[in-house]
């Protein structure tokens, strides 16, 4: 990917990402803006509004976007980069339209963007990309520049912090059996031959590795999750069900599964893994441990802040003194009108625009050998449409092309 170079000083951050529901309200209105009126049964949709229903009613996915807003804001400034953070949902309000138009209103000239996913696909970083672009395209002149950050998915703080999460979910394990636990890393599958044209699996599997070398844990095996679509096209796996039958039939008695594709929790967390694999596994046998996602952990924070700084510097000659002071979009008094996009959020998260709730698609088998996670993949498939006959295979957020919250 190309980064175009900075001809003046970044003066602010967007974190983007998908967006999902804050109520049970919103769950309906936002299943249609994700299948923007694909073909899905009307029996899966029903089957995804119950899931919402399970997890409390809402999605924590825009919430937790502001925590990790709120708290690169604060990193930055300790740092001295006052540079303040704004988010923005391609799904969701608040839309990054809806962000970038504050933005030119903030006086914004150009800013660090961060798309809230780890793992590079055309879903769950082209999309956005495009996103961006078409907004800008449709606020013209006024609209700031967004410069992206380079791939995170191996920086040392981010596999710090999801090695800690996973250290902190295998101490759950009894210490007589927790070396011989199955430690596996889980990320959204994608259609086969979307992951084929990027370093999806690739930078997933170095992620995992890397994670698993700091822990210190050799048993460690890599699976898909909450693929949906039409069955018959090929997709990344093996999924992470599956995977729990393979360790139940070798005798495993303990797994711990951390989500490594998703930086905070949503519905394809806490229900596809907390109550779907979860009940799965006891009901083989297996005691089911899942790490924590990295949400606002202090070391991914300045995992955040590192990837920022090192794009003002690498591109910028201007030094933070000197760089013009815009008001934070996360302070708690904000004295302008707010935008329509904030008035519909609660006063704990209104400031800015939420982030990434689903993850990338494709499909890929996987063979284990001493460890080494080797990618071969299945025939290439298309990610367009299903036909209005097709059957959908389980999943939180049915969209045919995988896009989930």
């Amino acid at each position: 990917m190309d980064y175009q170079l900075l001809t003046e000083p970044s003066d602010a951050v967007l974190l983007i990402g998908f967006g999902g529901p804050t109520s049970m309200a919103e769950v309906r209105p936002f299943l249609d803006n994700v299948l923007r009126g694909r073909p899905v049964p009307p029996e899966r949709i029903e089957a995804v509004v119950h899931h919402y229903e399970i997890i409390g009613g809402r999605s924590p996915f825009n919430e937790l976007t502001f925590r990790q807003a709120r708290a690169l804001e604060a990193q930055l400034r300790a740092e001295g980069l006052a540079l303040p953070v704004y988010v923005g949902m391609r799904t969701w309000t608040p839309y990054v339209q809806e962000t970038l138009q504050q933005m030119a209103a903030d006086s914004v000239r150009r800013a660090v963007g961060i798309i809230m996913a780890p793992h590079q696909t055309e879903a769950s970083w082209g999309r956005y990309e495009r996103a961006v672009s078409a907004a800008r395209a449709r606020l013209g002149a006024v609209a700031p520049d967004i410069d992206y950050v380079d791939p995170w998915h191996a920086h040392p703080l981010f596999i710090e912090a999801v090695s800690d999460n996973a250290g902190a979910a295998l101490q759950q394990i009894p210490s007589e059996r927790r070396t011989s636990a199955a430690l596996v890393f889980t990320a959204h599958s994608v259609p086969t031959a979307m992951a084929a044209a990027s370093p999806y699996v690739a930078q997933i599997t170095e992620s995992a590795r890397l994670v698993a070398e700091r822990s210190g844990h050799p048993q460690w095996t890599l699976a898909y999750q909450s693929r949906s679509g039409n069955p018959s096209e090929p997709w990344l796996d093996p999924d992470i069900n599956e995977v729990v039958r393979q360790l139940a039939g070798a005798g495993a008695r303990d797994v711990v599964v951390a989500p490594i594709g998703f930086v905070c929790d949503h519905v394809e967390v806490l229900y596809d893994l907390d109550i779907e694999t979860h009940q799965l596994a006891q009901d083989l046998g297996l005691n089911f441990v899942r790490a924590a996602t990295v949400n606002d952990h202090p070391t991914f924070v300045r995992m955040l802040a590192d990837v920022v700084r090192q794009r003002v510097h690498a591109a910028s000659p201007t030094s933070p003194a000197q760089r013009t002071q815009v008001p934070s979009p996360l302070e708690t008094v904000d004295k302008r009108e707010p935008h329509p996009s904030r008035r519909s959020q609660n006063p704990s998260t209104r400031r800015s625009a939420p982030a990434q709730e689903g993850p990338p698609q494709g499909e890929r088998k996987l063979s284990f050998e001493n460890n080494n996670r080797t990618a071969r993949p299945e025939e290439p498939a298309s990610s367009g449409g299903v036909s209005k006959g097709a059957r959908w295979r389980k999943s939180t957020v049915p969209s045919p092309e995988g896009e989930k919250e």
